[in-house]
């Protein structure tokens, strides 16, 4: 799957999910909490990686973050430049940050690697570790599942991922898991997060 479809299928529905899911209060409260535990580690620059209609991004800016919202959609960003007009977002690719090496304290990935197919996803990491300083952090919230594989979600093909696998991805990307998440509702499918620490060279 390219970033094109990507880029197409979000562009499609960009106005729907804004809606839907474009305002804190409509995240759970769980996921608000384990975020803000996070932002309260950060000492320097964020990125949002995926940040979409730019909510996360806002509530980090609101927490004290200097952070930047990062997305592959162009009407997502111009939304959320609109919406959250006190915080910066910009059009970009997972795979090529365009920021220099160690220059992240903290990335946020929240859902915004769950449309890479599994053979991108090590490039993605790779690509989060080398813009965080080593000892930076990366939170990444993903579905959680028995196994790898793909499933329809509502705007594009997603993937389930273990914890256990993600966290094996993570170790090789030049991460230290340091905290693991999962959780289940009759309501949503199974969540997963993961804190990583880029590791410091010996």
């Amino acid at each position: 799957m390219t970033a094109e479809t990507i880029r197409s299928a979000y562009s499609a529905r960009s106005v729907e999910y804004t809606a839907l899911l474009g305002e804190i209060d409509a995240m759970a409260e769980e996921d608000r909490r384990t975020i803000a535990s996070w932002a309260a580690t950060l000492d320097g620059p964020a990125v949002d990686a995926g940040c979409g209609p730019g909510h996360w991004t806002a509530f980090l800016h609101a927490l004290g973050v200097k952070v930047t919202g990062i997305d592959l959609i162009p009407e997502f960003i111009d939304s959320a430049a609109a919406r959250f007009p006190e915080t910066h977002f910009h059009v970009g690719d997972f795979t090529s940050l365009r920021l220099s090496d160690g220059s992240l304290d903290g990335i946020l990935s929240w859902y915004s690697v769950i449309h890479s197919e599994p053979e991108q996803l090590p490039v993605i990491l790779r690509e989060f570790a080398r813009c965080l300083h080593p000892g930076g952090t990366l939170l990444l919230g993903f579905f959680e599942g028995p196994r790898v594989e793909p499933f329809p979600h509502a705007v594009v093909t997603a993937y389930f991922y273990p914890v256990n696998t993600m966290k094996s991805l993570l170790e090789r990307a030049g991460f230290e898991v340091l905290e693991t998440h999962a959780r289940t509702s009759p309501e949503h499918r199974p969540h997963g997060a993961i804190v990583a620490r880029r590791l410091i060279p010996t």
